[in-house]
């Protein structure tokens, strides 16, 4: 049983022939190319970064490597666990969407460095195809208006806002003094420029025109996030 579990421990991590290795590390790269391209293709903006593009892609090669060398020892493989543990990482993911990106190039990289090539092969397609399907879905940009006038005119400020947008405008903040007050409302961009062209006058307008009014900013709230 002693020497059972010794040899259960010493596993055969290094026994693998430089043909096999090469071979793993090949696939790795071909498959790590394909996920360099799904990002680049479903990244568009501010919001892409070829240097997390490129990470992505050496990602998949480090986790290659590292199943490669641990193979069926599990003693090596407690080990580095226990290594990769005290590692922090603190990189700020800018899209949701990168955080599958992630996951696919280590998945690839596990299914490469223990030879199922098939399953990263399979898996990597389906991914590749839904990504490049629905990679470039966005939500809806948001505007935010903000406004800044003189007290007298608050009522006419909110009925406006209220009947220029027929409700769907939210005051997010109002801050007033003794002799002014600044709104700040938010609304979909579709909706808002759906009123625009509905109205005969532009919300710009309309505002300027109750008189007293220090400033009207348009502020405009979308997915890019410059890096």
């Amino acid at each position: 049983m002693r020497e059972y579990l010794y040899q259960l421990l010493e596993g055969s991590g290094g026994n693998l022939d430089a043909q096999t290795i090469l071979l793993r590390l090949a696939f790795s790269i071909i498959i790590a190319c394909f996920i360099f391209l799904s990002y680049r293709l479903s990244h568009s903006g501010s919001i892409y970064s070829k240097k997390f593009n490129v990470s992505l892609a050496a990602l998949t090669l480090v986790t290659t490597t590292v199943m490669i060398v641990i193979g069926n020892n599990i003693a090596l493989s407690l080990g580095m666990v226990g290594a990769l543990s005290i590692v922090r990482f603190r990189t700020a993911i800018k899209d949701s969407r990168d955080t599958v990106y992630i996951f696919w190039a280590i998945v690839v990289g596990i299914c490469c460095g223990s030879g199922d090539y098939l399953v990263a092969a399979a898996g990597s397609a389906f991914i590749f195809l839904i990504l490049l399907l629905f990679g470039r879905i966005k939500t809806d940009n948001r505007m935010l208006m903000i406004i800044r006038a003189a007290r007298m005119n608050e009522a006419k400020i909110e009925a406006l806002i209220f009947q220029f947008f027929s409700g769907k405008a939210i005051m997010r903040a109002k801050n007033t003094t003794e002799e002014s007050a600044e709104y700040i409302y938010e609304i979909s961009g579709r909706y808002m420029n759906k009123c625009e062209h509905a109205q005969a006058k532009s919300i710009t307008d309309s505002i300027y025109e109750i008189g007293n009014i220090d400033y009207f900013n348009i502020v405009k709230q979308n997915d890019d996030i410059s890096g």
